[in-house]
């Protein structure tokens, strides 16, 4: 039995349970710093391996932004990353890998070639130019200083909602934010989610205070009030906001399953369905939505096809979660402006 009163106010798991912190770093090996700029009204959030990682790509959504994703391809010589980085600002958000490369460098963390050394950074950014903050920055935008602030703070406990790369994220209705979620399998293996959530859609139903992710809630992590009774027209119908390029969800899905980067690929196909499980609508040309998978590879897969088959149903759902929190979690900007109000702005929950 997966779920319990699926329609009343509790959908608890019976078959599994979330890791101590229901954060991404509850798989071992893995750590987020978040740095913002309440003014600026963005940030960024960095995901540092403690051990060069695996990692994969999947993209979907119209007008994605990225950087050094190529590099993730299975036909790519590099094998390995070194860190992971979630960002507002759009195209000029792309900038913080630079910072997280700078600080890892100093680390004398990266690809190795002779005596140089060069860490491999892919980044995903989203559209938040239009939130009411100051975006005048002169010469050089903020980001690459804010990703070093970040990648100094990564640790196992980092802040949810108005925070990091979700700062200034919104969706059609509500606040936007950073989410977290994590899974503790029936099989051993450890799952986490992140994700900056700034969609075209909505992540409740219409104006309801269900979430679309009610079906996957654990211990009310997201209030608990379950699937909402009625959707009725009203309840579909597709409410977009902005216009092109102005959208995105992008999320990382890790693990402490030991996969290759085809398997690793994958895991992040699948993991992506939590995005259409959390957001409705989803993957519009409006979006630029950019699932990463990463493996710490810690655990060997005991049967490969059926465990990464297990591993990715399980993923979505994780990342679904994690969608939800980022509402659920957000709190007003600081500072003056107009702004969307957050969820419990709305309900009061």
């Amino acid at each position: 039995m997966l779920f319990d009163n699926l329609n009343g106010r509790r959908a608890v798991s019976m078959i599994w349970h979330p890791g101590e912190k229901n954060l991404i770093t509850d798989v071992p090996g893995v750590k987020v710093g978040n740095a913002h700029d309440a003014d600026l009204r963005s940030g960024v959030t960095v995901l540092l391996p403690d051990e060069p990682a695996v990692a994969a790509i999947d993209v979907r959504g119209g007008g994605p932004g990225t950087r050094e994703t190529d590099a993730l391809q299975p036909s790519g010589t590099v094998s390995e990353i070194h860190g992971l980085v979630l960002s507002g600002g759009s195209a000029f958000g792309l900038d913080a890998a630079t910072g997280v490369q700078s600080y890892l460098r100093q680390q004398n963390i990266g690809f190795r070639v002779k005596e140089a050394i060069v860490p491999i950074v892919p980044q995903a950014i989203l559209f938040d130019l239009l939130n009411g903050g100051n975006k005048a920055w002169g010469r050089r935008p903020p980001y690459q200083d804010l990703a070093w602030t970040a990648s100094e703070s990564a640790a196992t406990d980092f802040a949810l909602g108005t925070a990091g790369a979700g700062y200034g994220a919104t969706t059609q209705s509500l606040k936007g934010g950073l989410g977290s979620a994590s899974l503790a399998t029936d099989r051993g293996y450890l799952l986490g989610a992140l994700a900056a959530v700034n969609p075209a859609g909505n992540v409740t139903v219409g104006d309801k205070a269900n979430f679309w992710a009610a079906p996957f809630e654990i211990a009310d992590e997201f209030g608990g009030l379950g699937v909402a009774e009625d959707l009725g027209g009203e309840g579909i119908s597709p409410r977009i906001k902005g216009g092109p390029q102005q959208s995105s969800t992008i999320a990382i899905i890790a693990t402490d399953a030991a996969l290759s980067k085809v398997q690793a690929q994958r895991l992040a196909i699948m993991a992506q369905t939590g995005l259409v499980r959390a957001i409705y609508p989803v993957h519009t040309p409006l979006d630029g939505d950019i699932v990463f998978a990463l493996s710490t590879g810690k655990r060997p897969l005991s049967a490969p096809i059926p465990d990464l088959a297990y591993l990715g149903s399980l993923a979505a759902n994780t990342l679904a979660r994690a969608i939800a929190r980022a509402v659920y979690k957000a709190s007003p900007m600081a500072g003056p402006g107009e702004q969307l109000p957050t969820y419990r702005d709305v309900f009061g929950l």
